[in-house]
């Protein structure tokens, strides 16, 4: 399956302190969750065959490109899922199948007086990264491939390399597995635009309902660097998943890491 050809969607708050170190926990003060722990919502990124900024394929593997103005942007390290939607008859989601995953950039721009998140999410080619491979998911719930795995995410400014996000376990994530797939699937049919959210049914509906997504499920916290320093020109950024039970002498380390490898223009 093709990522231009899926409907990309994030995940808002799916870690802790995320929010409060990005300045945007007040852009949800008036959203309500389920739970404290609870993501705040779901939003788009990347709408395909759109024609607002949206459906401008913006997803790149090896350069992030910046505004051109002052854009404050921030790596956020996350993972991103390919998950298969099961439709009802009235195009309603009812499943989401998690097929596999990979590391993924949800670069975000710093942007005053955005009124919807997905203003700060796309603005043009080259805005996004996503990693190197997938990784397939065997079950995803407990016991399955990503019990292992870990994430993590640095950015090498004029030789230094620096940590970027902390290192977290994927078993770290607020909402995750079941869980989190039967959240994404209410706020798929259910979201109201409210606030900094979208109606999600409504771009499916826009997008001819989908056969997948490419769904970012939550950055991690930032270290001391990513959280006080935006992406500047020259910079790189490494967002790396890998297989915590292995370690770094192990033959099959390569099959189990996946880089997102990105040099910032």
């Amino acid at each position: 399956m093709r990522v231009d050809e899926m409907i990309g969607l994030g995940v808002a708050g799916n870690f802790a302190h995320h929010l409060e170190q990005a300045g945007e926990l007040a852009d949800f003060k008036d959203v309500q969750t389920e739970e404290p722990e609870a993501p705040k919502g779901i939003f788009p990124f990347y709408l395909p065959s759109s024609e607002c900024f949206l459906g401008i394929y913006s997803i790149a593997t090896a350069e992030l490109k910046l505004p051109e103005y002052e854009a404050n942007a921030q790596v956020e390290p996350e993972i991103g899922i390919q998950f298969e939607i099961v439709y009802g008859e009235n195009h309603e989601v009812v499943d989401l199948i998690a097929e596999r995953f990979t590391t993924f950039n949800d670069c975000t721009i710093r942007k005053e007086g955005a009124k919807k998140i997905s203003e700060k999410k796309s603005w043009g080619p080259n805005s996004k990264g996503i990693g190197n491979k997938w990784i397939d998911i065997d079950k995803f719930e407990e016991g399955g491939v990503m019990d292992r795995y870990h994430l993590c995410s640095f950015v090498k400014r004029n030789g230094v390399l620096h940590e970027y996000g902390v290192d977290a376990p994927l078993l770290g994530y607020s909402y995750f597995y079941t869980k989190l797939k039967n959240w994404l699937i209410d706020k798929m049919n259910n979201q109201k635009d409210f606030g900094p959210l979208e109606n999600i049914s409504e771009h499916l509906k826009a997008c001819k309902y989908p056969s997948h997504a490419l769904i970012s499920i939550g950055a991690t916290a930032y270290a001391e660097f990513g959280e006080h320093n935006y992406l500047k020109s020259g910079d790189e950024v490494y967002v790396i998943a890998y297989d915590a039970t292995k370690d770094d002498s192990s033959l099959d380390l390569s099959e189990t890491k996946v880089i997102l490898h990105q040099t910032v223009l």
